[in-house]
């Protein structure tokens, strides 16, 4: 079990890593959408190419982001039901879930994907938009993807069974909040203190 808690360990710091850096292509998504934009109304120029890059970017964060959000338990849940239950069925459920649905399904996905990945590379198939950008790189995507969230599954898994044979803790236990929680925490107390210290005194707020 230490040995599999170790992988569990390189898989998440993978995960972290990646999921940082897709921060930085949404950014670049958006700075793109904002310099074609200003270019397309200000100049009347406009190119296909920078549009779909805009597309590749954030289909690039959406699939490789996805064992990233795994890791930080941040997909939509149904908690109707499994906050009345107590840890270990929680548990059980999380290790039913991975190993029935989720890893087989990325696994699937990812090894249906290669025929198309595999015919847009040897064709080199391009957009049919006019100055489009190549395919394959975004197909590629799917696969990758599909292989990152089944990893992070795997270590999800890891750490589930951990907990329920008493050699790990919670996977889902509340942790510290990160430096960005505290302080999205921060701003929104002075938001609530300025609004109630306007509510308190409407004329001052109004003059």
């Amino acid at each position: 079990m230490n040995a599999l808690l170790g992988l569990s360990r390189v898989i998440d710091a993978v995960s972290e890593r990646i999921g940082r850096f897709v921060y930085w292509l949404l950014l670049a998504a958006v700075l793109i959408s904002t310099v074609n934009a200003i270019v397309r109304k200000a100049f009347s120029v406009g190119s296909n190419a920078y549009l779909e890059a805009q597309w590749y970017l954030f289909a690039t964060t959406f699939m490789l982001g996805a064992g990233y959000v795994l890791l930080h338990d941040q997909h939509v849940r149904i908690d109707a039901l499994a906050s009345r239950w107590s840890k270990k069925v929680r548990a059980w459920i999380e290790v039913a879930g991975l190993t029935l649905v989720l890893i087989p399904m990325c696994l699937v996905i990812a090894w249906m994907s290669l025929p198309s990945l595999t015919l847009a590379y040897t064709s080199g198939e391009v957009s049919a938009n006019p100055g489009g950008l190549i395919r394959w790189p975004l197909y590629s995507l799917v696969p990758i993807g599909m292989c990152l969230l089944a990893l992070q599954a795997l270590s999800e898994l890891i750490k589930e069974i951990a907990f329920l044979t008493g050699r790990g803790e919670d996977p889902h236990a509340v942790h510290e909040p990160t430096a960005e929680e505290l302080l999205l925490e921060e701003l929104k107390r002075e938001r609530e203190a300025e609004e109630a210290k306007a509510a308190a005194h409407p004329q001052g707020a109004r003059s």
